[in-house]
């Protein structure tokens, strides 16, 4: 293990989700889910201070897809280390099974460095979400320099607590069905939808290319793909 596995896996242990959203991730639309991470800022070591870093932002989650969990280490808007914690994940369940894919992307607002303890900092950001009545804030106490690692296990927990139920409504849709090929339902209806979209000019061709190469399907749809990438 190196230096950088360690400095994750501390941020990991240090992390708590003070603050979970009401709501799950949406399996037929987006999510955006307003975060607050605090964190005692890295100088408090070396300089004797009550302050305390707040981070402010949100995490759009879109609609989940089925894939393979080989997916699941494209993510966007996280530092390297986030996405090795990620990767991490990933070999716990193996690099062939089946499962949801969800697509994340993190929109960091601004950060903020307030006076008072952290604690005092939580209490009075808990009373702003409450007198709102924000159903998808959440509230994340992590570590300064591995602050998105922090936001990746709430990302996680997210996603944990979200994949029974829109497992069990895309089942319901028959999205879980498997063709003679290995391919999930739902993957053919997102290719359509991509198809659908470079055709009206919505989407670059190369996004397209991509998905039938991550499904291995290119050579099955080759003569469509170029029929429609000559019209683009």
């Amino acid at each position: 293990m190196d230096i950088h596995d360690e400095g994750i896996f501390d941020a990991v242990q240090h992390t708590e989700i003070l603050r979970l959203p009401k709501r799950n991730l949406a399996t037929f639309g987006t999510t955006n889910i307003q975060y607050y991470l605090v964190t005692e800022p890295a100088y408090s070591e070396f300089v004797d201070v009550t302050e305390t870093v707040v981070r402010e932002g949100r995490v759009i989650s879109e609609r989940p897809r089925i894939v393979t969990p080989y997916y699941l280490s494209h993510l966007e808007g996280f530092s390297t280390e986030a996405k090795r914690y990620f990767d991490m994940l990933v070999g716990v369940h193996g690099a062939d099974a089946p499962g949801l894919f969800y697509t994340y992307r993190n929109e960091p607002r601004k950060l903020t460095i307030v006076s008072g303890n952290l604690p005092s900092v939580v209490d009075k950001l808990n009373a702003e979400i409450d007198r709102r009545g924000d159903p998808l804030a959440s509230i994340v106490k992590g570590k300064d320099e591995f602050w998105d690692v922090s936001l990746l296990k709430l990302i996680y927990k997210m996603t944990r607590s979200s994949i029974q139920g829109n497992l069990r409504e895309m089942g319901g849709r028959g999205l879980l069905d498997m063709d003679d090929s290995g391919v999930p339902l739902d993957a053919r209806v997102r290719i359509d939808e991509l198809f659908r979209e470079v055709a009206q000019g919505e989407v670059e061709p190369g996004k397209l290319k991509g998905e039938l190469d991550r499904w291995g399907l290119f050579d099955e749809y080759e003569d469509r793909f170029f029929a429609v990438f000559k019209k683009w």
